[in-house]
């Protein structure tokens, strides 16, 4: 038995108009689930699920405009992916952006936008998903913390965003408590520097690189696709008997 295949599985990721989003996409439907993608940004989400399509006929790959910040949004995000595929497996919560701003020159709004979207975002995708989860007694629920979540950097002022995934951490272990008893398990990856758009002009400057290269372990930010085998592994069931665990895919960078 191949624990990794996801045949016949149902994914949401949040966060899939770009970047690890897209990744991830990519290799949940290559190991065989059904997925539907969710951001804000509908053109790029439909190019995304359209290369998908491409790529993979045999699945079904769907685009859902949705702003995780928006409750209302996901009710009838979840609603639409439900009524397309049936049943949700797995839940992806990886929708995220990042600020860096010292925080005494950070303003209230620009808080709100990051922990509003990376934490808020995650428990309220969850919040719905879940229920339906629960019915079926099955669930894989993986959210992207950060190694920023853990650490702190002395270079780069990312408060809110070392408070937002900080909190995603913990988020990620007290609803694995709560829910293992229903069959649904919920982990965390946590990457440390990696290309993406939304990383493009804050944590991947050149001053940024320069420092992170000289501390991390393995001397280099982290390449496309490292992070899938992480995913893949809390998406299977080659994880049925692994909740609330947070694996860092950081080069080593928390370990020193």
């Amino acid at each position: 038995m191949n624990l990794f295949d996801l045949t016949g599985k149902t994914a949401i990721i949040a966060g899939a108009s770009s970047g690890i989003g897209v990744q991830f996409a990519d290799m949940l439907a290559d190991q065989g689930a059904d997925v539907a993608i969710l951001a804000r940004r509908y053109d790029k989400l439909a190019a995304v699920a359209e290369e998908l399509r491409a790529k993979y006929p045999e699945r079904r790959i769907i685009p859902v405009e949705c702003d995780v910040r928006k409750e209302d949004e996901i009710i009838a995000a979840v609603r639409e992916v439900l009524e397309a595929f049936g049943q949700i497996d797995i839940l992806i919560n990886n929708a995220g952006v990042v600020d860096s701003v010292p925080i005494d020159a950070l303003d209230e709004e620009a808080w709100d936008r990051v922990v509003d979207t990376d934490l808020k975002g995650g428990f309220l995708m969850s919040k719905h998903v879940i229920r339906h989860m629960k019915e079926r007694k099955y669930g894989k629920i993986i959210n992207t913390a950060s190694m920023l979540g853990l650490t702190a950097s002395a270079s780069i002022p990312t408060h809110s965003y070392n408070a937002a995934k900080g909190g995603v951490i913990h988020l990620t272990r007290g609803v694995a408590a709560t829910y293992a008893k229903h069959g649904i398990t919920v982990n965390a990856i946590g990457p440390s520097l990696f290309h993406s758009e939304m990383t493009e002009n804050t944590l991947f400057t050149e001053q940024a690189l320069r420092m992170y290269n000289a501390v991390c372990p393995m001397g280099r930010s982290g390449n496309p696709g490292e992070l899938n085998g992480a995913v893949l592994y809390f998406a299977s069931d080659a994880s049925s008997y692994t909740t609330g665990q947070t694996l860092f895919v950081d080069g080593g960078w928390t370990i020193v």
